[in-house]
Order: C-alpha cells, then sequence, then structure tokens
C-alpha cells in the first residue's frame, strides 16, 4: 500500500508518499496521486520539512525506501553527504563515485530522484555556479539554496 500526505509549504504544494518501509516520493509533481491516507513516514516526513521550512532543520532522519540502479542509489547516497547551506558539482559527485566521466550519468540519476529536499539534489549546481536543472523547475531549486543560506549556521 502506498500512503499519501500533501502539504503545503511556501514554494508550492508537497506531495509525501510512503510504503511501510519508508518514504517512496516527496516532490511537487507526483507521477501518481493516492488518497490521502498518511502512515508514521509522512506523518513523520511533514514534521521534519515543516522545520525545514520554518529554518529549524537542517537534518533529516526518516526512513527511505526508494527503488532505483546501483548507480542511482549511490549516487543519492552521496547526495545526503552535501551539507546544508552548501552547493558541490556534478563533477564533484562522479569524481567521488571514482568515476570523473560519469558526470552526465550522475546528472541524470539526480533528476531521477524521488525524494526531493531530504535527499538534497538541489544542492547540486553546474561546475561554472550556474543552477542547473531541477525536476521541480530552477524557481523552487533558487528558493530552497537561498533560504538555506539565509539559515545556515556559522
Amino acid at each position: 500500500m502506498i500512503y499519501q500526505h500533501t502539504m503545503d509549504t511556501p514554494i508550492g504544494e508537497l506531495v509525501i508518499q510512503s510504503s511501510n518501509k519508508g518514504l517512496t516520493y516527496v516532490g511537487f509533481k507526483p507521477k501518481a496521486l493516492y488518497q490521502e491516507y498518511g502512515n508514521e513516514h509522512t506523518h513523520q516526513a511533514h514534521q521534519q520539512l515543516s522545520e525545514y521550512f520554518s529554518g529549524s532543520r537542517r537534518d533529516f532522519d526518516v526512513a527511505i525506501d526508494v527503488t532505483g540502479s546501483a548507480f542511482q542509489k549511490s549516487v543519492w547516497q552521496l547526495l545526503t553527504q552535501v551539507r546544508y547551506g552548501q552547493t558541490s558539482t556534478y563533477g564533484w559527485m562522479a569524481n567521488r563515485l571514482n568515476n570523473p566521466k560519469a558526470v552526465r550519468a550522475v546528472g541524470g540519476a539526480n533528476g531521477k530522484n524521488p525524494i526531493s529536499i531530504i535527499i538534497p539534489c538541489h544542492r547540486i549546481i553546474g561546475a561554472n555556479g550556474t543552477l542547473t536543472g531541477y525536476a521541480a523547475g530552477v524557481e523552487k531549486k533558487a528558493w530552497l539554496l537561498k533560504h538555506e543560506q539565509q539559515n545556515k549556521l556559522n
């Protein structure tokens, strides 16, 4: 069974979906919508995301239950190492994965990240410092990065 909860955020309605094991999707444009019936994972994610948007949360500890290739999962895991208020590049990620030529593949895996914000793909920018694509739109990416910069602890 897929559980779903929607929440209003400063940048639009966010859909949170989970299995019994953990989050399966967090984003602005879900592939499918389900009846609003949350569970412990959707409720915990809602609480933590509310804290994130208020500026009081920087890290998440909700269970994740995503499907993807081994490469995609390695990219998504690496994304969690980019700290709140910081950015990195696709090239940095490819190098960290010991595959410097995989920059485009890293970008593709980032684009398929099913857990927005919690797995922070918005923190990855182009090598020249530009904001590159974001599934929810570059304007949301810019807002998230600005929000984190304004609430970053020094």
